[in-house]
């Protein structure tokens, strides 16, 4: 075998924005590896052993993961006539895309266009490019951009899933060519978990639960976290109660966000009669003649072999929980502890596919966002550090980036600035005021945050500024001048140091009802609060590098017969950057799609 670096450097960031929201220094070059397997049979096992192994079962497609990619590939693939299986590491099906906010970002869809957003397929490209730059072959970023509405309208009427605009929820780039400040991104309608009947048990539990006896959209929650202070966030509240009350009247269970998008992709496997095989993890890829036909796995404890006629999609999901990748590929500081991706993503796909020859790429990066290191779990930060009245402050006690910028942005930025200006950690600093109108995490507004939040480190209390400085550990003079200075700009309406509300995208998780600008506001009253911030994701996005067709590429540039792979376990179509709320799972699910079409012969 012979080693050979994939990666480019990373560019400075995507178009202009990175830059203006941090000054930050030129980022560091990610090197990623593939291994240039020699072709055999049996690629990773031994073609003697792997053959003698027990034949669990021979399908035309086998699926690694049930994750939204992988779902979405079965469910393609048995609609096509092929016969499917699914075999999932986790006693549970739905992956990181069960636990998440299910945002979907494909543009020119159906149900935008239903909606009236001003989309268009020339936008759509112009925005796509402008984002993703020289990171992303133009053909990957026009497979996606043309397949996915179709996928999107194949997903419907083969499944009892819905979908709904998060009207208002900017693209990450509107200022961009072809940027939408009104948003391109939708999320999954309620959905009755019954169509499951017992197989509901076994769903991948959600990130956040929402509160018992509502129905919450991703949407609702930037009106949720104004309640106490909005008249319209008062409304939601009720509506979300409403819909909650009608569900239970009608002995419903239901189900929004990735709970609703993984149970609606299981219904329609049930329908078509694609097994999931839990508790099933990969071992290794099969390989016969050059080609990949079949995969290794443990079932009951035992290994055995699936044979695949066509191919094998991987949809296995990112490396996010495995320590040694991440120490390998990632720049410190890293672990496993910051991720909310679910607990089975080690890599496990992605290994495979190294090591029957795939190239790798973007192995250095994740779908970044600030998190605060909680008890138990760490806390995905969106709306709480974007909201007036808060702010951001580096270990030298001083703002560092625009607090309402992409959340992928703000991380990157902590990371090309920490070598020199540490701010791993930063603190997210607040006074009451902020604390008395909104929702932070689940803590309502006024309310005592958790003893354990306090012990555990992740937060900060005191009645000055100087004495949040010495709980920090930050000069006190510094954080002293940061918030004057802060605060003078946050009268005027005008962050002229970081830019912050310069774009429409930072003015969505913010409180309209603060003038001049709805994402600035002064620190006035004690006591004050410091959160410790670090550098979450939601997970990584590098992976097996493949192409417009979702095949898995060796390092020079040749396709592995027989294999492909969506989702996390490839290389993000969204390179470094990040075009809008699910951009993680709207190309997941697209790829997946494109590989069960090829794999049918209907490309």
């Amino acid at each position: 075998m012979t080693t050979t670096s994939t990666d480019s450097a990373r560019p400075s960031g995507p178009p202009s924005r990175r830059i203006v929201l941090g000054a930050a220094a030129g980022a560091a070059t990610g090197t990623g590896v593939a291994l240039a397997a020699g072709v055999g049979v049996g690629v990773g096992v031994g073609g003697a052993q792997a053959a003698d192994l027990p034949l669990l079962g021979t399908y035309d497609v086998v699926v690694i993961g049930s994750g939204a990619a992988g779902m979405t590939a079965a469910l393609t693939a048995a609609k096509r006539g092929l016969s499917c299986v699914v075999v999932e590491k986790a006693p549970t099906f739905g992956g990181s895309a069960a636990r998440s906010g299910a945002g979907i970002w494909i543009p020119n869809n159906p149900v935008l266009l239903a909606a009236g957003v001003p989309d268009t397929p020339a936008k759509a490209a112009a925005y796509l490019a402008a984002v993703v730059g020289a990171d992303v072959p133009a053909d990957r970023q026009a497979a996606f951009l043309g397949h996915g509405p179709a996928m999107l309208s194949f997903v419907m009427a083969n499944s009892p899933l819905r979908f709904r605009w998060m009207e208002g929820y900017s693209d990450y780039y509107p200022e961009l060519p072809g940027g939408l400040p009104g948003g391109r991104s939708i999320e999954p309608d309620q959905l009755d978990g019954n169509v499951l009947g017992p197989e509901l048990a076994r769903l991948n539990p959600p990130y956040l639960a929402v509160p018992a006896g509502m129905v919450v959209f991703s949407a609702d929650y930037k009106w949720l976290a104004l309640a106490a202070v909005s008249v319209k966030g008062a409304a939601v509240a009720t509506e979300c109660l409403a819909r909650g009350t009608k569900a239970a009247l009608l002995g419903q269970q239901p189900l929004t966000m990735g709970q609703s998008l993984a149970a609606g992709l299981r219904a329609g496997l049930l329908a078509a009669q694609t097994p999931v095989w839990l508790n099933t993890p990969l071992t290794d890829l099969y390989v016969e003649d050059g080609a990949v036909t079949g995969a290794v796995v443990t079932r009951d404890g035992a290994a055995g072999l699936v044979r695949a006629r066509r191919g094998v999609v991987v949809g296995s999901g990112g490396f996010e929980h495995n320590a040694a990748m991440r120490a390998q590929y990632q720049r410190q500081p890293i672990g496993t502890e910051w991720t909310v991706g679910a607990k089975e993503n080690t890599g496990d796909g992605i290994r495979a596919g190294q090591r029957v020859g795939g190239a790798l790429a973007l192995m250095d990066d994740a779908w970044w966002g600030p998190a605060i290191p909680l008890p138990g779990d760490p806390y995905f930060c969106l709306a709480e550090r974007t909201l007036p009245g808060g702010l951001l402050i580096n270990q030298a006690g001083s703002r560092f980036v625009n607090e309402a910028a992409p959340y992928s942005d703000v991380v990157h930025i902590m990371y090309d600035r920490n070598p020199t200006d540490p701010d791993i950690p930063a603190w997210l600093v607040v006074d009451q005021n902020y604390r008395n109108r909104y929702l932070f995490k689940d803590v309502a507004p006024t309310f005592v945050l958790p003893d354990d939040w306090y012990t555990s480190g992740a937060v900060r209390k005191a009645w000055t500024l100087d004495a949040l400085a010495a709980a920090v550990g930050v000069p006190a003079a510094a954080l002293r001048s940061t918030v004057d200075r802060f605060n003078s700009l946050a009268l005027k309406g005008k962050d002229t140091d970081f830019h912050r509300g310069d774009s429409a995208y930072d003015h969505y998780y913010t409180d309209p009802s603060v003038l001049p600008s709805s994402c600035l506001a002064p620190l006035w009253l004690p006591p004050y609060y410091a959160f410790r911030i670090v550098p979450g994701d939601l997970g990584t996005k590098g992976g097996l590098r493949t192409d417009a067709r979702a095949r898995v590429l060796r390092p020079d540039g040749s396709v592995i017969r027989g294999l492909y792979a969506a989702g996390n376990a490839s290389a993000a179509v969204m390179g470094h950057s990040y075009a809008g709320a699910g951009s993680t799972i709207g190309p997941a699910m697209t790829f997946g799609y494109i590989a069960a079409l090829d794999l049918a012969g209907a490309l």
